[in-house]
């Protein structure tokens, strides 16, 4: 059993995909509490492997957005996913034609199965509970949020394809975009990574 919070089918708003439909999966819980995460982790209910893949399948095919049908990315995100993820769940995603995506803070190893793994540490991060050291040892693109406490330059040599630095949002809802900017200006190993879902106003 698995403890999802929701399944829906949007547009990827962050990093490399930006803009790609996906449904996403998003499970419950997660072993680290960033001071700026609004993630509801107790929230969800328990489903078997089989019930998530026809719910992603549903939510690929009921979408209101055009063109939904057929929707073939799942992204396993959370909370932290890798708590829950495993090679049942995979191997079924995989079975059934999708392409698996995971959003991990890099604390737990990857099972296999993964297609594309965004790494977004937070060991960090000024005020984090929990144990953030990162032992992941590669990943497809490094997502990093500029919180209070984090310094780009150490995760620069992080074995990652691309590495997106992505603004913090207070919970004044003030942001470090102009910061996020001149980094990014001064330090082109980085792209600017926003969360466009919001910008949209969409899940």
């Amino acid at each position: 059993m698995y403890k999802v919070n929701e399944i829906f089918c949007s547009l990827q708003g962050e990093g490399f995909w930006t803009g790609t439909p996906m449904v996403f999966v998003r499970l419950s819980g997660c072993n680290l509490r960033c001071p700026f995460c609004d993630t509801a982790h107790e929230a969800g209910e328990q489903l078997e492997a089989e019930e998530i893949l026809a719910r992603v399948r549903a939510a690929g095919a009921n979408s209101s957005l055009p063109g939904a049908q057929g929707v073939c990315r799942v992204c396993l995100t959370g909370g932290e996913p890798l708590l829950q993820v495993d090679g049942r769940l995979t191997g079924l995603l995989h079975e059934a034609g999708y392409s698996l995506h995971l959003e991990t803070n890099g604390t737990r190893e990857v099972p296999s199965g993964i297609d594309w793994v965004t790494c977004s540490p937070k060991e960090d991060v000024h005020g984090l509970s929990g144990n953030g050291t990162v032992v992941l040892e590669k990943a497809d693109e490094l997502k990093l949020v500029l919180a209070p406490g984090v310094d780009p330059e150490r995760w620069a040599a992080f074995p990652a394809t691309w590495h997106f630095l992505q603004p913090c949002a207070g919970a004044d809802g003030s942001s470090n975009v102009p910061e996020v900017v001149s980094y990014v200006l001064a330090h082109p190993l980085w792209r600017l990574s926003l969360q466009t879902h919001k910008l949209l106003n969409i899940r």
